[in-house]
């Protein structure tokens, strides 16, 4: 493919665009909910001369955001958040189709990785939209002298979220943060309904096995934790989950679930899928009673829930056995196998969510770049909820789009339920 783009942009190969547009139209079928939004956004330019550098999983749904945010008026950049979840023909398509500066390849090394991040940076964001909090990071650490520029920035995970409170906690965090993963239309079903399908989806790609009678071990029972351990008990699996949490503990044991450490359950678990957004839950004491075999995988945002620094220090030996699949041959003669190099499974191995339940999501993220620019000024720093009523706007589309309809309420009801008059 020739180009006279004239702009910079680092993707694989342009001539994989084609195939990529092909695709993102494909996604754009099951999100109608981004596409009204993006159709008001090409009246009204919310977000005319706003500079927006986006951190996201390079993949056919996010195309849809970024082409939303441009359509919005944005001068946008969109980087990887992940080495191994970039779809380069996605990539390549953005750029050569839709004109949108894309830095992100497949299994870009960490170097590369970072000289993106820079990039993402030397955009001189107004909005940082970002996936893990790795922009903002080495935003407050290494670029002081832009934060006047920042109006604010979204975050759609737990792991970024959780970076986001340490950050305002020790008072580094200068500007507002819209906290798009606690918005309901986003963690009751991208969080559950998403991972817990593209989990399973990314694991079954890369090892072909049956999970019908196997014993599936889920670290973790937040709504991740809870999406994977649903859709392992629908494909027949016996699932055991771990926590540090009492609470989720017996909400899993209350939800039908084996709830025991980990210590116990990695000598039971076929398959291991860690959720839970920290570092070295399953590490060497764990491997070394496993099952020989025994799976590893993780669905956390990074790569360093499984130890695989300790694990490789075990092995005499690794070799890949199929596409995203790894055998460490450990000395004691046992094997344990990894999925998707610790990375991301569903998106290493697989596409990551469905485009319908990613709808909502990036919805909720468009949105969110708009209610910064609308109240730019008046938002104090930290963390800002999803204001409910764009929660619940979002909710209606997508309900709308699926031709459901849902009562509402009489005008009794409605003075019924303000009242604290009338009761028994």
């Amino acid at each position: 493919m020739t180009t006279t783009l004239q702009f910079k942009y680092d993707v694989k190969d342009l001539a994989l665009a084609p195939q990529g547009k092909q695709r993102i139209e494909w996604a754009g079928r099951e999100m109608p909910v981004l596409r009204q939004i993006q159709d008001r956004f090409s009246q009204e330019q919310p977000l005319a001369g706003i500079r927006i550098s986006a951190c996201c999983h390079v993949t056919t749904e996010t195309a849809h955001l970024a082409i939303a945010l441009k359509t919005g008026g944005a001068d946008a950049v969109l980087i990887a958040s992940n080495p191994l979840s970039t779809q380069d023909d996605v990539a390549a398509s953005l750029v050569a189709d839709y004109g949108i500066p894309v830095f992100a390849l497949r299994g870009e090394d960490n170097a590369t990785y970072h000289r993106h991040v820079e990039t993402a940076l030397d955009h001189r964001p107004n909005i940082i939209i970002d996936d893990g909090s790795d922009v903002v990071a080495t935003l407050v650490k290494e670029r002081q002298a832009q934060l006047s520029d920042v109006i604010g920035t979204t975050e759609e995970t737990t792991t970024g979220i959780v970076r986001l409170r340490a950050m305002f906690k020790d008072g580094v965090l200068s500007f507002p943060a819209m906290n798009v993963n606690d918005a309901d239309t986003k963690h009751f079903f991208d969080n559950r309904y998403g991972t817990g399908q593209s989990t399973l989806d990314g694991i079954i790609r890369a090892t072909n096995v049956l999970l019908a009678g196997k014993t599936i071990v889920v670290a973790g029972y937040g709504w991740c934790g809870k999406g994977t351990a649903l859709r392992a008990r629908g494909m027949g699996a016996n699932v055991v989950v771990t926590e540090i949490d009492p609470v989720r503990a017996i909400e899993a044991v209350m939800d039908g679930f084996r709830v025991m450490p980990m210590a116990q359950a990695a000598a039971i678990g076929d398959l291991f899928i860690t959720v839970t957004g920290n570092k070295h839950v399953i590490r060497q004491e764990h491997f070394e009673v496993m099952k020989d075999g025994a799976m590893v995988c993780n669905s956390g945002h990074f790569d360093i829930e499984i130890d695989l620094e300790s694990l490789g220090k075990m092995a005499t030996e690794v070799k890949q056995v199929r596409n995203f699949t790894q055998q460490y041959q450990l000395t004691s003669g046992k094997s344990v196998i990894v999925l998707g190099e610790g990375r991301l499974v569903n998106l290493a191995a697989a596409e990551g969510h469905p485009s319908a339940v990613m709808d909502m999501s990036f919805a909720n993220q468009a949105l969110a770049c708009e209610y910064l620019v609308k109240h730019r000024g008046s938002l104090q720093p930290g963390l800002h909820s999803i204001p409910e009523a764009v929660d619940k706007e979002i909710a209606r589309l997508k309900l709308a789009a699926m031709g459901i309809e849902v009562d509402s309420l009489t005008p009794e009801q409605e003075i019924y339920i303000n009242s604290w008059t009338v009761g028994t």
